[in-house]
């Protein structure tokens, strides 16, 4: 089920300040600690590879938090301690997320120079006011100057973010903001809508009536046109929220969309891969110490900063498979499905569930030769897609489990003594 190749994410806590919309674990650093944060992802990352299974690192992704406050030099340390314990790909795919500042901007060469090669800028919005408002700390004069450096270091290989359903926002000047975007860009955009997370100040502002965001009618066209006007433009999507052209997809988060593993590293992160000592085959998530000073003393003290560990179950990993397979325009093709479910294929789990048959008559859903995937239309509303689907997949899996079950004991019973 798994080979011995994976992916690293690493997360980088530290922000100069709290976004109004973020909830991302994120801290603003009291003192400059550089050098024990280098020290520790650099231990972390080595602890984690020997005690998987992977031999083989196919991309690195730099989030957070804002991991373009980090020192070059950090990149450049996690990136060595990856090639001294496994083979690090000569094309592996090293991407940074930075945010466009003149002092993101002013760190790019350097970036490039420790490994990155591949940058992602959260330009967020075009629009200075909105980005005021969002508390971002760059104007969108800062955010045009970092797209052009960046596509001078790493033509083709640079990703913008740009977020809609902001407040104030209108289908008309978003449509002019795509245009304005689209001057610029390079080959790959993500585009995110707008969530209300509790405990932010943006949520705290709508629930108490001083600002209102876009209706559900309204986001929902805005995506749509996005979608539209990049696909004019040559884009193809490939995911709910990325496009791309000339071939410039995230082969990193293409790794989770496949069900891959990834090993995360640092306050926060998340992973999945087998760990030595398990037989070979159990998964496990991996989840590691939010606070980055405990963080530290854990990494210090035992070489990881794991606070938790779940072995997944056969059903948690075909969920996990499904839900982001189904992310992608190209879906769950079955020499896929196969590899987690040998027994039970996709024409079995969701070929006669009367649910599903609705879905694909509706012509939201195709399951054919090829795959399961969203149609056009389906994969502007998968979250409605998704429950019907999940619902049939854990029946039938509760059903092959009852039918092992009751073979199992009508065997022991003939093969008992009378």
């Amino acid at each position: 089920m798994y080979n011995l190749k994976s992916c690293i994410a690493d997360s980088w806590p530290y922000c100069l300040r709290r976004c109004s919309y973020c909830s991302f674990n994120k801290y603003i650093a009291r003192e400059d600690n550089s050098h024990i944060m280098t020290q520790c992802f650099q231990r972390e990352t080595e602890t984690l590879l020997q005690l998987s299974q992977v031999s083989s690192i196919t991309s690195v992704f730099f989030g957070g938090g804002t991991p373009s406050l980090a020192h070059p030099s950090t990149v450049a340390a996690i990136l060595e301690a990856v090639s001294k314990h496994v083979n690090l790909f000569d094309k592996a795919e090293i991407t940074l997320e930075v945010n466009p500042t003149p002092v993101g901007m002013s760190k790019l060469k350097d970036f490039c120079h420790a490994g990155v090669n591949r940058v992602s800028i959260g330009v967020q919005s075009l629009q200075d006011d909105d980005l005021i408002f969002l508390g971002r700390d760059h104007s969108c004069h800062q955010a045009l100057q970092t797209i052009e450096e960046a596509r001078r270091l790493c033509p083709g290989r640079v990703s913008i973010d740009v977020m809609f359903g902001r407040p104030r926002q209108s289908i008309e000047s978003w449509e002019n903001e795509l245009s304005e975007l689209l001057k610029v860009c390079d080959d790959h955009v993500s585009l995110y809508q707008l969530t209300l997370e509790r405990g932010t100040q943006l949520f705290k502002q709508v629930q108490r009536g001083e600002v209102a965001v876009p209706g559900d009618d309204v986001t929902a066209e805005m995506y749509q046109c996005a979608r539209r006007t990049l696909h004019q433009h040559g884009f193809l999507q490939y995911e709910v929220s990325n496009f791309a052209r000339h071939n410039a997809v995230s082969h990193h988060n293409m790794s989770y969309w496949k069900g891959r593993q990834y090993i995360g590293v640092g306050p926060g992160a998340h992973g999945r891969f087998v760990p030595l000592g398990e037989g070979g085959v159990v998964r496990e998530a991996r989840i590691q110490t939010l606070e980055p000073d405990v963080w530290i003393r854990e990494v210090q003290q035992r070489g990881h900063g794991t606070r938790r560990r779940i072995q997944l179950h056969h059903l948690d990993v075909l969920e996990e498979v499904l839900v982001m397979g189904m992310r992608t325009t190209e879906g769950i093709n079955h020499k896929h499905w196969e590899l987690f479910s040998p027994q039970l294929g996709l024409h079995e789990v969701f070929g006669k569930s009367n649910d599903v048959q609705e879905l694909l008559q509706s012509g939201q859903l195709i399951l054919d030769d090829r795959s399961l995937r969203c149609s056009w239309d389906g994969l502007a509303v998968l979250d409605s897609i998704l429950p019907a689907l999940l619902v049939e997949l854990e029946t039938k899996i509760l059903q092959r489990r009852q039918r092992n079950h009751s073979s199992d004991g009508q065997t022991e019973q003939a093969s008992s003594p009378r």
